[in-house]
């Protein structure tokens, strides 16, 4: 099996791994650990410092990050959530409040079509970037589709904030040339930070 090949089938088995992990989780537990997670990113000065968030609204497994939204519209922040807009490819839709989410493709919730208006890229200040795993290199493992491995290409200059499980927190990922790093990682006991040049992707 050649490197590339070996690498794909290493992220594949650790997705797996991490989505088994994360569905044996009670939901109290989740949204236990989600609030601590919720609580130490409104902390962090990268997005304390910021005007425009763009966030994910949050699948039924991963990290709950309502809390966050209602911290965002507080404190009148801009908020846009991901509208996937072609294969592989996806704009920041600027999200007025809840009410405005619904299911869009794959089952992502987005802002619904009556009401969509793209955030220019540029506008962005700070992005909070989902995934399957992360390690203490600022290292990320998607979700599959590299959505935001190009996406966050896009926008060099906006600080990208992880949060994650302590389990999701690995010391060493699977990597392959396209892969983009985070600045900051945040789980329930611990904030990572790392340095990045801007011109750097």
């Amino acid at each position: 099996m050649d490197n590339v090949s070996s690498i794909i089938e290493q992220k594949k088995s650790l997705r797996k791994k991490m989505r088994s992990l994360r569905s044996a989780m009670s939901e109290e537990e989740r949204d236990k650990l989600s609030n601590e997670i919720v609580s130490r990113l409104i902390e962090n000065p990268d997005y304390k410092n910021s005007t425009t968030v763009m966030a994910y609204a949050s699948m039924p497994e991963e990290i709950q990050l309502n809390k966050l939204f209602e911290h965002a519209f507080a404190n009148k922040k801009i908020l846009a959530v991901p509208l996937v807009v072609g294969r592989g490819n996806m704009r920041p839709v600027f999200l007025p409040s809840m009410d405005h989410l619904v299911v869009g493709d794959f089952g992502i919730l987005t802002v619904k079509q009556d009401s969509r208006i793209f955030v220019e890229f540029n506008d962005i200040d700070c992005i909070i970037v989902p995934g399957s795993a992360f390690d203490r290199q600022g290292n990320r493992l998607g979700l599959g589709g590299g959505y935001y491995d190009r996406f966050l290409k896009q926008v060099p200059r906006a600080k990208r904030i992880a949060p994650t499980f302590n389990f999701e927190l690995v010391d060493e990922l699977p990597i392959a040339p396209q892969d983009v790093k985070v600045d900051v990682i945040i789980t329930e006991s611990e904030t990572l930070n790392f340095d990045r040049e801007i011109n750097n992707i």
